[in-house]
């Protein structure tokens, strides 16, 4: 690659770094968003209301940290490819596409937790929308290393490293959903024990000798 194509691939780089921070920053807002005022009804204190949000304080706290660690973990990751190409780019934009999804499923899980009957169905839909960026993200790893856009110089062990831990995310969240028409509160579990993993420092590269 001559020098002129790097600066290119580098200011693309940079590009869509800054892209995917503006996503990450408008996702993460929109969480809060979506919890809305509570309103007082037949002489309901107002102590009362805010006490009766609690689960939309939990799905909020639980998405907000995982859009925090997808965003905390982006940037390095962007640090193991040597050069871009068009379809990696729309690759990064679905991934940001289910990043944005995220507040959605978050505040149908915070409005019907607390619901016998609707229980089941709002955990599945939650842990499907914590399954669609955790896909996203293993289709970009996947198609940088089919197209030989990681860098050489990594580790071949470390490289297969990250691709079983990536399926393995994505298999936990699978079974999430499936766990959901067993116990949902099971399957929240899972979702929850996940997103604290996560919160370790990812593995710093290992670079062949």
């Amino acid at each position: 690659m001559s020098s002129e194509d790097h600066r290119h691939d580098e200011g693309r780089m940079r590009r869509i770094e800054a892209f995917s921070d503006g996503v990450f920053a408008i996702a993460i807002t929109l969480l809060i968003i979506e919890i809305a005022v509570p309103h007082l009804e037949n002489g309901r204190d107002l102590e009362d209301a805010l006490a009766d949000l609690w689960p939309s304080y939990g799905a909020y706290a639980l998405s907000f940290v995982m859009i925090g660690i997808y965003w905390a973990n982006h940037h390095s990751f962007f640090g193991h490819f040597r050069r871009l190409d068009h379809f990696f780019l729309l690759l990064n934009v679905f991934f940001l596409m289910c990043i944005a999804f995220l507040p959605f499923p978050t505040a149908v899980l915070g409005e019907h937790l607390r619901h016998d009957s609707e229980r089941q169905v709002a955990v599945g839909f939650y842990a499907f929308g914590l399954l669609l960026p955790a896909f996203g993200w293993l289709s970009v790893w996947l198609y940088a290393n089919a197209r030989k856009l990681v860098i050489e110089r990594l580790a071949r062990a470390y490289v297969r490293g990250l691709t079983v831990q990536y399926l393995i995310s994505n298999a936990c969240y699978a079974t999430a959903i499936l766990l959901s028409f067993w116990s949902a509160w099971a399957a929240l579990g899972l979702c929850v024990g996940l997103t604290l993993l996560y919160l370790l420092p990812p593995r710093r590269p290992v670079y062949a000798d």
